[in-house]
């Protein structure tokens, strides 16, 4: 496949990539980069300009690509030619992102007119210090973006930081706070169930829904993460990102426009709606835990402890499960169950609306109260299932649950782009609808701090679960309270 001849009409671009030979990079902006370029949705003038500590030639660094990077793309989707075309399209420059004098040797490298998007896939740490840097080289203008990588700070307070000083140099237009979680396309496709069929809206609110369950659980342990996951933890991983926002777009109210801010408007008044919790709340409504030794797919699983550069004794979760509640009319007295974990029996994201039971069963020979849920599996597979109650064959009025099935793979036809390759798009194209704004991010620090504080007041250490489990027991038992259960316990 060759690369299309450049458009005279799209603007050059220099996409420069902090941490360009890092694992973020090589497992997945790179290969999305390559996607776009194959499916020729990146614009035709854009160089990727990386830059990293090594002190690589440029054939250093085209090896190392070929080398790494390829193993992250389907073979299915490898094309000699393409690739070809798009190891033309790299730059590498060795840069220290601590010295200020580095950025001399970026700022000849760029092209003086193009478009730029600085992607910060580095530790938060250093986020103030690039912008800085990038700055006072005179590489910011009025067409430059910054996407920031999360965990966007470790507090409430060292976010607000960050955010502070990144907006001394990028207006919050800007701006890309990304959580690839929202570049999904089932997650995406969330918000047209919602808001494109008359038929869920009349039901979508207390009393007619009787708990909402958000899960994201992964099989795999922290591996080479585990220096920067130790010091973070599944509430700041995954619970303060990924999980809230998917809240948001469960709970949010009708936007007035699929305008960036209309949108964001509305997931931040749900964010503002969290119920606050006191420490009675936490250890009441908290589940922490973490994995040790066991079996994930008919394999030993060592315990998080036995990891590679986990602090002996370390009192860090790998799991989190939570009891939720939001503060207004529609939620009034719906739990919301948010869960994640590593070390888990399966890779599984998925949201669980449960409906509210009948007032009142006509058929005795049914020995529980039916139940219809609505099920929006994100992955590995993405398909929605609604689970409702039909008479089973044979004489008498049993009932047992059959579902609808909407496989969203076989029903759509088209090409369905990974969620960094449709989010790198996005940034070119400057489209920030999914994208966090800073209001929301600190919002959703402002709710997430107090568990944190609650945890270290009990002083109670996680609770164990053996790898390749649905995490501690005491999970299921924070469901039961509320007559319900895990989407898999059912």
């Amino acid at each position: 496949m060759e690369t299309p001849a450049p458009s005279p009409s799209a603007p050059a671009l220099d996409l420069v990539i902090f941490g360009g030979a890092g694992d973020l990079s090589v497992r997945k902006l790179l290969p999305a980069l390559y996607m776009a370029h194959l499916h020729k949705t990146l614009p035709d003038d854009t160089r990727i300009v990386a830059l990293g500590r090594q002190a690589w030639d440029r054939a250093a660094f085209t090896a190392f690509i070929d080398a790494q990077v390829r193993g992250f793309i389907a073979a299915a989707e490898f094309d000699a030619t393409a690739w070809a075309g798009f190891i033309q399209r790299l730059v590498y420059v060795g840069l220290d992102a601590t010295r200020a004098d580095d950025f001399a040797a970026l700022a000849h490298t760029l092209r003086p007119g193009a478009d730029r998007v600085f992607y910060l896939a580095t530790a938060p740490t250093l986020f103030t210090t690039i912008c800085a840097h990038l700055h006072g080289a005179g590489l910011v203008n009025p067409q430059s973006r910054v996407v920031l990588e999360k965990p966007l700070g470790h507090d409430l307070a060292s976010a607000r930081a960050i955010n502070d000083e990144v907006a001394r140099y990028f207006t919050e237009a800007q701006t890309f706070r990304i959580d690839h979680y929202l570049g999904k396309e089932t997650v995406q496709n969330l918000m047209v169930l919602r808001f494109g069929n008359a038929i869920f809206e009349p039901l979508w609110r207390s009393p007619s829904i009787k708990s909402v369950q958000i899960t994201v659980a992964e099989s795999v342990g922290v591996g080479s993460r585990a220096g920067f996951y130790d010091g973070t933890g599944a509430l700041r991983d995954m619970v303060q990102n990924h999980l809230l926002q998917l809240l948001c777009i469960v709970a949010m109210e009708p936007p007035v426009s699929l305008d960036p801010d209309a949108v964001r408007d509305e997931k931040l008044k749900v964010l503002r709606s969290l119920r606050p919790m006191g420490v009675a709340d936490v250890a009441r409504d908290t589940v922490r835990g973490q994995y040790t030794a066991g079996n994930v797919d008919g394999e030993r699983a060592v315990g998080y402890l036995q990891e590679a550069n986990v602090p002996a004794g370390s009192e860090t979760e790998t799991f989190v499960a939570l009891r939720a509640h939001i503060n207004n009319w529609r939620w009034a007295n719906v739990p919301f169950f948010l869960r994640t974990g590593k070390r888990m029996a399966e890779r599984r994201s998925e949201i669980v609306i449960e409906f509210a039971p009948l007032p009142y069963s006509l058929f005795p020979d049914t020995p529980r109260q039916p139940v219809n849920r609505l099920l929006i599996r994100l992955q590995p597979e993405e398909h929605v299932h609604l689970q409702m109650m039909a008479k089973q064959p044979g004489s008498g009025m049993k009932l047992r649950p059959v579902s609808l099935d909407l496989d969203l793979q076989s029903a759509m036809t088209g090409r369905r782009a990974e969620a960094y390759e449709r989010l790198l798009i996005d940034v070119i194209k400057g489209r920030l609808t999914h994208f966090m704004r800073r209001d929301e991010l600190e919002a959703a620090w402002a709710w997430a701090e107090p568990i944190l504080a609650g945890w270290q007041a009990l002083a109670e250490k996680p609770r164990p679960y053996a790898a390749g489990s649905w995490g501690p027991a005491a999970s299921s038992a924070l469901m039961a309270r509320e007559d319900t259960s895990w989407s898999e316990e059912t």
